[in-house]
């Protein structure tokens, strides 16, 4: 019986050295122990009975609240679903071929059709008398068979294309209707949007209807490439997910400053990374596709590469000068009627800077046919202004390759092209053949990717500056080149400009 007194003695002397050293491990940080027993205390008794939240955060938090509220209710009523049927043909094989008796033709494939759904969102910017325009994304409607519009007051009609674009992906939508009271949305200018610009993102992501996202701009100009679309894009952490597409992206002041198009996700939902359309990209296309169901994008007739410092070193260019090469050139374009040439490094379009390919693609598209655009070059270290009057661009013209010259990328003959083609003699020396493309004077001559062009016209090019000077069309009609490969050099066939 002592015993386990004593034991419990010891217990109760133990504990209380413990909550010693915890009580001095708690108060490390602090000026006295009895301070920091106050103090949690006191903080018990104010859990008990909470401060009120200050008048004047609470008077910014519910100004803040009352803006999404004012935003949410002004422009809902312009956004729309656009539920979609696409209609789409497979081919069918065919299993009984040679066996007409089973009731199918000889040699007949055969085709099935199947009709897929699709959902996503739209927003009203146009009314002309009883027909109504809503944008909205190409990847939505611009290939559906069937389209309903469903509006914010869950009221749904009959939709119609009335045209659509796949380069920059939109497409516009119409439906009918009396009622004077359906909402047009207002545009904004999204040319004044910046990083850190507070936005809202409408649609109806997964199929719930008429949802608000809100978060910030997370940049502007981002590259549309990873979609294959010619457009720049704002990029925002509000919330975008599958459904959201179409949907418009508004400012603080209730103006659509974008058409949500893509986010970037492993998991196909999302993860902050937004892209909309920047509506300055789209407005003129509005008045377009209702007059002639296109847009009618401008055409210069070259085509542009970014290149690396090293290759503007042998260009001859400051390393630190931005634009676009133009590396081929369509023979009767515009840009070859005025002057332009391959090996043309592109720095500014009507006073603009060329800062980018696809910056320059864009203001190329945006000019009208017949106008003319100033282009400031630089040709090696010669800079030029050539005025070229723009033509209108159409996949006939620019998919034929008979006239892309010379039809091939001169890339750099550096250490690592040496190494990839195993070339260990330092006195072959000229530009290499890559990118050759099919029906094209390159293609006629028979070159190859891996060549080395060492002569134009007999005369002998050791970088890509003299090569491009010697391809200049200006006074020449033919050209043949003289190429190495594996150990031989052979000289090609003339072939003949026609501008």
């Amino acid at each position: 019986m002592k015993k386990t007194h004593k034991n419990i003695f010891y217990s109760i002397g133990a504990f209380t050295i413990a909550m010693g050293i915890l009580a001095l491990s708690c108060n490390m940080n602090k000026t006295s122990g009895s301070m920091a027993f106050a103090q949690e205390s006191q903080s018990q008794t104010q859990s008990a009975q909470p401060k009120p939240i200050p008048t004047d955060s609470l008077a910014v938090t519910q100004s803040l609240q009352n803006t999404f509220r004012s935003i949410s209710s002004n422009v809902l009523p312009s956004v729309v679903e656009i539920d979609v049927t696409e209609t789409r043909k497979v081919p069918v094989n065919n299993f009984f071929k040679g066996f007409p008796f089973f009731g199918m033709p000889e040699n007949e494939e055969g085709t099935r059709e199947y009709e897929e759904t699709g959902l996503g969102s739209g927003v009203i910017v146009k009314r002309t008398g009883n027909t109504i325009y809503a944008l909205t994304n190409f990847h939505v409607a611009g290939k559906a068979s069937k389209i309903k519009v469903k509006l914010n007051d869950e009221r749904e009609f009959e939709g119609k294309l009335v045209g659509g674009d796949e380069r920059i992906d939109i497409a516009l939508v119409s439906f009918e209707s009396n009622d004077q009271s359906i909402v047009i949305s207002k545009l904004g200018d999204s040319d004044v949007v910046q990083q850190g610009d507070i936005v809202l993102a409408l649609g109806s992501p997964l199929g719930y209807f008429a949802s608000v996202t809100q978060g910030i701009v997370s940049a502007t100009g981002r590259s549309g490439r990873q979609i294959g679309s010619i457009s720049d894009f704002i990029q925002t952490d509000a919330a975008i997910n599958q459904g959201n597409s179409g949907g418009p992206l508004v400012n603080i002041y209730g103006e659509v400053i974008g058409i949500n198009t893509w986010i970037a996700s492993r998991s196909g939902g999302s993860q902050g990374l937004g892209f909309s359309i920047p509506i300055n990209n789209i407005k003129t296309a509005i008045d377009q596709f209702i007059s002639n169901g296109k847009i009618a994008y401008g055409w210069l007739g070259v085509s542009l590469v970014e290149v690396t410092d090293e290759y503007k070193t042998e260009l001859g260019i400051d390393k630190n000068q931005s634009g676009a090469l133009a590396c081929q050139v369509f023979l009767g374009s515009p840009a070859i009627k005025s002057g332009i040439q391959p090996g043309d490094y592109i720095i500014e379009l009507d006073g603009k800077e060329i800062k980018s390919v696809d910056q320059l693609v864009r203001q190329i598209s945006g000019i009208r046919a017949g106008k003319t655009a100033k282009f400031k070059i630089l040709r090696g270290k010669e800079k030029k202004e050539i005025t070229v009057k723009i033509e209108e661009r159409s996949e006939e013209i620019t998919s034929d390759n008979l006239k892309l010259w010379p039809g091939f990328i001169a890339s750099l003959l550096n250490d690592d092209s040496r190494k990839k083609l195993n070339i260990e003699n330092k006195k072959i020396q000229g530009v290499v053949v890559s990118g050759v493309q099919e029906k094209t004077p390159a293609a006629a001559l028979r070159l190859q990717n891996g060549d080395i062009i060492t002569a134009v016209n007999d005369k002998p090019v050791k970088n890509i500056a003299e090569f491009y000077k010697e391809l200049d069309t200006t006074n020449k009609k033919e050209f043949w080149f003289d190429v190495y490969n594996e150990g031989h050099t052979t000289t090609t066939n003339k072939f003949k400009i026609s501008k």
